[in-house]
Formats: C-alpha cells, sequence, structure tokens
C-alpha cells in the first residue's frame, strides 16, 4: 500500500528510492511497474523509446517481487526495479531485432551475459528500447521502427544509438536502462536527453555471446542519479566465462565509493583531442563555468589543447569491418538494410585480407597516447558532444556555430575511449537558451571506474539534474 506522503508517481523515484521503499514496505513493485506502464502508454506513442513491451511479464515479476518483499526475503539488489534493454541486446524470450529487418522476427533462446546478470539482480526487463540498426549510427532511427524523438523537442533526435535508452530514462518510463557504446552511442543521447550516461571499462559488464565488435562495444547504463550507476555496476558488473576479456568482479562498493569524492585530483579539461573542427559555443561556455568551479574548490585543473593522432584511419576499418562480417549474409536483402550501413558494408569488402589485422595494431599502438597521458592526470574533463541535438532525418548535423562540419564532427570526444577502453561518463551540467540539454565527459584512468563516478558525484551537487517532465513536453 502507498503512503500518502510519498510521491503520487513513483516514475520520479530513482531506482535507489524506490529499493528502499520496497524493503520498508511503504511501496510495492506492482504499483511501481504499473506507473512506468502507464507513462510508457501515455508517452512512447510520440516518443518512440520502446519498441516492445514485456508488460504481463513484467508485472508478474512485480508480483512475485512484492510477495518477497512482503516475507522479508533476503532479495537480490535490483529486486523489482523496472528496466529497459535495448534492442540489440540479446534477451531469451523477448524479441530482439538489432533494429533491423533483417532480425524483425528473432527471438533468442538465451540472454546475451549482461542481459542475464541483469535478472540474476533482480530487475524487471519492461521491454526493449529503440536503436539505430546494428548500432550503427549516432540517431535513433531505423527503417524497421522509425526515429526515436528527443522529449524536450520532439522534431530532434535524442542521439544514438542508444536514444530509446535514454528516452525511456527522461521521460520516467524506467529509472535505469540498459544500453551499449560503441563509439559514444550512450554518452552522446544521455547529453541530448539531460541524462547520465556511463560507459565502463571495456569488459566491467559482461559481453557475451561472442560478436565482431566485441574490441569496441561496451554496456553500461543510462540512469537519473550517479548513485543508481553505481547501484547498477554493483548488481551487474562481474566477470562471464563465456567472455574471455570481462574483469574480476570490483572488490569494493562502487555505491559506497561515491562517500569519498577525490579531494584534489589532477584533472585536465580540453575541447581539442587533436582532430576537434569545433564546438558549439554554449556547449563551450557552460563546459568551462564548470571547470572554474572545480578549479575554485580545490581540483588541480589544467587547460590545454592535446594533438593525439586521429584514430579515425584504422578505426573506421575496424568498424566497418564489424559489420562486414555480421552483414554479409544478407547483402542479397540489400532493401533491408540502410544506404549507410551498406557502404560501409562494401567498402569493407574491398578492403585486403590484413586490414582488419593492421587496424587491430594500429589501434594498440594509438593507446599509448591516453595511457601516457594518465600517468600525469588523474582525471580528463571534455564536452561530451561538439553539438546539441539536431534535426530528426538527418544523420548527422551540418554545421556548428554556422560554419560546415567534416564527417564526425559532431562527437569528436567519444570514440577514443571505445579504443582505449577507458572509463567515461556523461554528466548533465546546463541548458541552452532554448532549454537543450548540454552534457560533460569525465573520463578515467582503465579500470578506474570507481573515481569516475566519485569525480561525478560532485559534478552532480554543483549542477542537479533538471529533470523532464510532462509539462515540459
Amino acid at each position: 500500500m502507498r503512503s500518502n506522503s510519498l510521491p503520487a508517481d513513483p516514475c520520479t523515484l530513482s531506482a535507489q528510492e524506490l529499493a528502499r521503499l520496497y524493503r520498508e514496505k511503504r511501496l510495492s513493485p506492482v504499483d511501481a511497474v504499473a506507473a512506468c506502464l502507464e507513462r510508457v502508454a501515455r508517452y512512447n506513442p510520440t516518443l518512440n523509446a520502446f519498441v516492445l513491451l514485456n508488460a504481463e511479464a513484467a508485472l508478474q515479476a512485480a508480483a512475485q517481487a512484492a510477495a518477497g518483499f512482503a516475507r522479508g526475503d533476503a532479495m537480490p539488489p535490483l529486486a523489482g526495479i523496472p528496466v529497459s534493454v535495448k534492442d540489440n541486446i540479446e534477451t531469451a524470450g523477448l524479441r530482439s531485432t538489432m533494429g533491423s529487418p533483417l532480425f524483425r522476427d528473432y527471438v533468442p533462446e538465451q540472454d546475451s551475459g549482461v542481459a542475464a546478470a541483469l535478472r540474476r539482480s533482480g530487475a524487471i526487463i519492461l521491454g526493449k528500447t529503440n536503436t539505430s540498426a546494428f548500432g550503427w549510427a549516432g540517431v535513433t532511427d531505423n527503417l524497421l521502427f522509425g526515429p526515436t524523438r528527443n522529449p524536450w523537442n520532439p522534431a530532434l533526435t535524442p542521439g544514438g544509438s542508444s536514444g530509446g535508452a535514454a528516452v525511456a530514462t527522461a521521460t520516467g518510463m524506467v529509472p535505469i536502462s540498459l544500453g551499449t557504446d560503441g563509439g559514444g552511442s550512450l554518452r552522446a543521447p544521455a547529453a541530448f536527453t539531460g541524462m547520465i550516461g556511463f560507459k565502463p571499462s571495456h569488459g566491467r559488464l559482461p559481453d557475451s555471446p561472442a560478436h565482431p565488435h566485441w574490441l569496441i562495444q561496451h554496456y553500461g547504463p543510462v540512469a537519473r542519479t550517479v548513485a543508481d550507476v553505481a547501484l547498477f555496476l554493483d548488481a551487474v558488473a562481474g566477470p562471464d566465462p563465456a567472455d574471455p576479456h570481462s574483469l574480476p568482479r570490483y572488490n569494493g562498493s562502487y555505491l559506497a565509493d561515491l562517500q569519498n569524492p577525490p579531494e584534489k585530483p589532477r584533472v585536465l579539461f580540453t575541447t581539442q583531442l587533436g582532430w576537434t573542427f569545433d564546438v558549439e559555443t554554449e556547449i563551450t561556455a557552460a563546459c568551462q563555468a564548470i571547470v572554474t568551479e572545480l578549479a575554485q574548490s580545490g581540483w588541480a585543473v589544467e587547460q590545454r589543447d592535446l594533438a593525439w593522432s586521429d584514430p579515425a584511419p584504422f578505426a573506421n576499418v575496424i568498424q566497418m569491418e564489424g559489420f562486414r562480417q555480421r552483414l554479409a549474409p544478407f547483402m542479397d536483402r540489400t532493401d533491408e538494410i540502410e544506404d549507410g550501413l551498406r557502404a560501409m558494408v562494401e567498402t569493407a569488402q574491398a578492403l585486403p585480407p590484413h586490414a582488419f589485422y593492421d587496424a587491430y595494431l594500429a589501434r594498440n599502438r594509438w593507446c599509448e597516447q591516453p595511457a601516457r597521458l594518465f600517468e600525469d592526470i588523474d582525471l580528463l574533463i571534455t564536452p561530451t558532444t561538439a553539438t546539441l541535438p539536431f534535426e530528426i532525418g538527418r544523420w548527422a548535423p551540418a554545421t556548428i556555430n554556422g560554419r560546415e562540419i567534416p564527417r564526425g564532427g559532431a562527437s569528436p570526444f567519444l570514440r577514443a575511449f571505445n579504443l582505449s577502453g577507458n572509463p567515461a561518463i556523461s554528466m548533465p551540467i546546463a541548458q541552452t537558451a532554448n532549454g537543450l540539454p548540454i552534457g560533460l565527459q569525465i573520463v578515467g584512468p582503465r579500470h578506474a571506474d570507481a573515481l569516475v563516478l566519485a569525480a561525478a558525484s560532485v559534478i552532480e551537487k554543483l549542477r542537479p539534474l533538471k529533470l523532464w517532465t510532462p509539462e515540459a513536453d
């Protein structure tokens, strides 16, 4: 039974708050899941975040969790928490289309490693969220389900390819969403929707079954609080025998570590990694303002441009070869493959046989640059994106500050850390004069996920999250 002192709508609560209220028997998981389903029914027809609902099974799982809490059972950490799962993540018994007509009826028999870990944590999968086909693009649009829209302005994109996850979380359809990030796919949508998007260290969340983008893909959460990100990692992160690159379980608690933020970390703030074309003026100003506050609070902040070599030549090969391997069997069905995705496959097919191996070695050499940087600093801070949300129907914005930008100019700060495997988080720090969210990225040394989250908690206190509300639509 819901207490009169509780918010009328459980959709306004964080996962941590829901878990506490469940334990206190002041809120039932059934009420929370039902409220989320009502929120989906109201806003999803316009925003298109969910492409599949698991409503009946979710309510049944909520009832089971409610019974467990009523009995006083020892419950797993995310018991009764409604979550969404991106549609390119395989979920047993739930259609997993990869955002492509090629897989429109595909229902996996087994969970991917991360989905299995999520279920073991007690989380309730409300449904699957939209993605670009196979996560290939920086927007969330595909031939099967069409575009996902930004709740702050439905004429604009939420970014991609985890745009459905970001919108589901931003609008309170769920408190946490699971997505993927192979080149910024969690962090850019988080920035575009005013959410927190965390790409953990490579291997922190299990990645199985094997797939051709294992080298750069990361799994991670989109959430509304840093504490929820930490709670998620404590519950889900850990090794998987089917993933030889998975990391050992952290020997502490990410959630507990938030109580010990870094006192005087050495920080580099930059808007230039070596290939940035330009950054929107409002984004630069917002990032500069908070970095100045951090310096005033005692953080040792240095500001300068970096001159790293551009990873695009080999990174593009790694990406294209992955799509070639995945889609080569389907190239007789080109009407079901996006033009840009098909072009990448065709380009990869013309590469020499040793192209991937050459790119792999180039990637290993390139990673020395971020590794050496973190010998001298604790954290790197950049804007999350160089642009603001742009119009639905485009694959990328055409200009920054009125100047035409080259391909890749919209998000120059993201893919580098997929290649290097460093943990990176996007934090909402401001809104533009037109009310659009602005994100700031914090990057840490490899495997220093706890440090990145603790630093993010400092940013969160300086810039409390401005939630989207139904009145904002």
